[in-house]
């Protein structure tokens, strides 16, 4: 999987690009947890085996939101776009076309 290595050499990336990658990469594989565990819910005939599952998704999606927090308040490109978008009501096309003709 492309994610589970750098692109560049690591001598040649800063410490922040190393963290960057190291919260994308983390919050990817929450993401995909929470996937997993969604899946297994759906297909479970066991209804206590089920609530376990959806519990286990959203301490996934707790994490995944922790990870986004990080990048919000490390990165200014993540900051500006996710304040943007969070949050916003109606179509997310217009609300780029707005913020858009913002700049």
């Amino acid at each position: 999987m492309s994610s589970e290595t750098l692109h560049a050499p690591r001598e040649r990336l800063s410490t922040k690009t190393i963290s960057m990658h190291q919260a994308i990469v983390s919050l990817m594989e929450e993401l995909e947890a929470a996937d997993w565990y969604r899946q297994r819910a759906d297909d479970c005939e066991d209804a206590a085996l089920k609530q376990v599952l959806l519990h286990n998704m959203r301490e996934e999606i707790e994490h995944a939101s922790m990870i986004i927090e990080w990048l919000r308040r490390n990165n200014e490109d993540f900051a500006k776009q996710l304040k943007t978008y969070l949050f916003t009501e109606g179509n997310l096309l217009e609300v780029e076309d707005e913020a858009e003709h913002r700049k």
